[in-house]
């Protein structure tokens, strides 16, 4: 069976505001969002309406994205393999991803969904996949069987994208901007990857502590970490969710968990799977030199 522990948190404190006699006390917004819990604390004279609009944004943002809202973007295009005037966020999200593809070699692949899935299926079974079943779902992996421009995105029949391992990234980069536009800093925001504007309301970086140990100091930048083992597909937990398009197979690295961070939780959400798939560290830290603002913060190995 399949598990994932996920949750989004947000924390932000405005900016001076001129007469303003005192700081403005912490609301807190609890409810849903990403399929799991979500907190959200402001320090805002507005912070109820700002709270709305993010939780707006978000759900908007699902509509794009979601493999579990039917009529999403994303499920559409999955459903009939073209999405005619796709929304520019499935667009920029995908360009982003072509670019991680470049840069890993092909690691990082939103084409793997079919494989994903043929996992999953056979995990709600207790079971492992057949390799005659593996074999047709890899058949329709590829993407360099994908087009995209603004006026549609195709792929081959039967062909299906996910966009788990960089569209929490991109929904926390849309938040940040949502916020910075309300007139706020010194935000920290957590959907499982972290966006940072500013730092901490009382100075200083704010501390995302490392499930392997550590912590690692954001100011306007963003993390996200990767572990093979995160999510399993077998009851005793070898058998990870970190696919290798190239293999069909789940990576069999040293890794217990990656770190990276770079100006963006999108491009560090999708550089930390993909570093997932290498060997070596200093082949995770050619693939990120592709990228100006992209670094290798933490790796812990099993």
């Amino acid at each position: 069976m399949t598990n994932r522990r996920r949750f989004l948190a947000i924390s932000a404190a405005a900016l001076a505001v001129p007469g303003m006699g005192r700081a403005d006390p912490i609301y807190t917004w609890q409810g849903a969002a990403l399929g799991a819990r979500a907190t959200l604390r402001l320090a805002h004279p507005e912070a109820k309406a700002i709270s709305a609009r993010v939780a707006a944004e978000i759900s908007r943002l699902e509509d794009v994205f979601s493999l579990y809202r039917p009529d999403s973007a994303l499920s559409q295009l999955n459903r009939t393999g073209t999405l005619q005037d796709p929304p520019f966020d499935l667009l920029d999200c995908l360009s982003l991803a072509g670019a991680v593809h470049r840069a890993s070699d092909g690691r990082f692949d939103p084409t793997i969904q079919p494989l994903w899935a043929t996992y999953a299926e056979a995990s709600a079974r207790d079971m492992m996949p057949e390799q005659r079943t593996l074999e047709a779902a890899r058949a329709l992996t590829g993407w360099t069987h994908v087009s995209l421009d603004t006026g549609a995105i195709a792929m081959r029949p039967g062909m299906a994208m996910t966009l788990n391992g960089i569209a929490q990234g991109y929904i926390a980069d849309s938040v940040a901007k949502l916020l910075t536009a309300e007139g706020l800093s010194n935000i920290l925001i957590d959907t499982g990857e972290f966006r940072a504007i500013g730092g901490r309301p009382e100075g200083g970086a704010w501390q995302v502590k490392l499930a392997a140990g550590g912590e690692v100091p954001l100011v306007t930048r963003a993390l996200a970490t990767s572990a093979p083992l995160g999510t399993t597909f077998d009851a005793g937990g070898q058998v990870g969710h970190i696919l290798d398009p190239r293999t069909g197979q789940p990576t069999r690295s040293t890794w217990r968990e990656i770190t990276v961070s770079a100006g963006s939780a999108a491009l560090a959400d999708a550089l930390s799977t993909a570093a997932c798939l290498y060997q070596t560290r200093s082949e995770i830290e050619a693939c990120l030199g592709a990228f100006s603002n992209a670094k290798l913060e933490a790796v812990a190995t099993v």
